[in-house]
């Protein structure tokens, strides 16, 4: 049965850090001209829909990856079993779901059927079987950029790595903004990478669509709840909740808040009282969140660095394998870090206080910070995956006893979709 067959989706209805004073020349040195405005990618662009099924039976579930959307979704790893494919396979329990969450994923499904772009994550497909609604999406070998930070790079990424992972984020960005779509989701846990090394953001269902009605708005007024984990990485007009509303730039401030994750292992106000967090983005600070002052230090830094929140797709399984296949140079990163010129003016162009003051996410695309993408490949950055994993179709499906054990292995990680 098809997912839009489902009497619950057919029930319900859609409906600041201040810094450094910069002169207009020595913020736009760093910005060549703008790029044209891109067309929207025809049906063919993006990754290819392989021939999957929408009968459950055809998916033979490996491993339990983890639990999310108030518990009530369930993310595996799966083997379509026609084609020997694997996949990762969302389960949601529609019978249990409120209005509310009906309507995020009625939302979500209906938007995601129309993006057609190789930096969004594709959803293969959308069934529902019972009273479980399945979505099926690719499976990403090496999981999140968040989940790199932890099993390889808990001081934080070097520049090379933080400019291709962002520069694929900020391509899908920018065609989200192009179809006037506002993404509120951006953090290291929903960018996602392939073995390959392609860069897919996911993090899908708070996308906000900024036409009704065949009329478009320039300002949304819609303030959803979210949860205190996402908090660090909303901009101030998104968390001041007032009549100005906000826009596409508050996900370059997004944009800004995840590059200061990747260079630093954690995100900036992560660790702070929630309060503390609000009064600091709403007044502004002089200093950049790249300094210390914004982050734990010592032990209690790399600890909460490993069991912070995350939500990509398909890491717990791959944690134990792929830190024991990590060499000693690619786990040591320097404690004391320094960042280059352009990666700091990058970071305060995307967290101006005032969001006319940010770049848009095309403009982003020209920064002087992005000149490295053409120079290496991301492959050769990544660490390498375990060669034990490469022929995933021997994966056993999961026993009752393994089962208590992923889920054991994953109780402090939080999985929001």
């Amino acid at each position: 049965m098809s997912c839009w067959d489902c009497s619950c989706f057919r029930q319900t209805l859609v409906d600041s850090i201040t810094l450094e004073s910069h002169s207009e020349a020595s913020i736009q040195q760093y910005l060549v001209e703008e790029l044209p405005p891109p067309w929207a990618p025809p049906a063919h662009r993006g990754e290819a829909r392989p021939p999957l099924s929408s009968n459950a039976s055809h998916y033979e579930l490996q491993v339990e990856l983890g639990k999310g959307f108030n518990n009530l979704t369930s993310v595996y790893l799966a083997r379509h079993t026609p084609t020997g494919r694997m996949v990762t396979a969302r389960l949601t329990d529609l019978e249990n779901c409120s209005d509310e969450h009906l309507s995020i994923l009625q939302n979500e499904v209906i938007l995601t059927q129309f993006f057609r772009h190789p930096n969004i994550l594709t959803f293969w497909n959308v069934f529902s079987a019972g009273s479980r609604l399945w979505v099926i999406t690719p499976f990403k070998a090496y999981g999140s950029a968040s989940h790199l930070l932890r099993t390889c790079f808990p001081e934080g990424m070097h520049e090379a790595l933080i400019a291709h992972i962002l520069y694929g984020a900020i391509q899908g960005l920018n065609y989200l903004h192009k179809n006037n779509c506002i993404h509120r989701n951006v953090k290291a846990s929903h960018i996602l990478i392939s073995r390959e090394g392609s860069i897919s953001l996911s993090g899908l269902n708070r996308i906000y669509n900024m036409v009704y009605s065949g009329h478009k708005s320039n300002v949304a007024y819609e303030f959803p709840n979210f949860s205190t984990s996402v908090l660090p990485w909303l901009s101030p007009e998104l968390l001041r909740q007032d009549m100005h509303g906000y826009n596409v730039k508050s996900d370059i401030y997004s944009v800004g808040i995840t590059a200061c994750e990747l260079a630093s292992g954690c995100a900036p106000f992560q660790y702070m009282h929630r309060t503390q967090m609000l009064l600091q983005k709403l007044k502004g600070s002089a200093s950049c969140p790249l300094d210390a002052s914004y982050f734990p230090c010592g032990d209690s830094r790399l600890k909460n660095s490993r069991s912070g929140v995350d939500s990509g797709i398909g890491e717990s399984v791959l944690t134990s394998a792929m830190t024991g296949t990590m060499t000693s140079e690619r786990l040591q990163t320097p404690a004391l870090k320094t960042f280059t010129p352009t990666f700091r003016n990058f970071v305060e162009l995307c967290l101006q206080q005032e969001p006319e003051e940010r770049p848009s996410a095309s403009s982003l695309l020209s920064h002087a910070f992005f000149k490295q993408v053409k120079e290496q490949n991301l492959c050769s950055l990544l660490p390498q995956l375990p060669h034990t994993r490469q022929p995933v179709i021997s994966v056993p499906p999961v026993t009752a006893r393994k089962q208590q054990y992923y889920l054991a292995m994953d109780k402090h990680i939080d999985w929001a979709f």
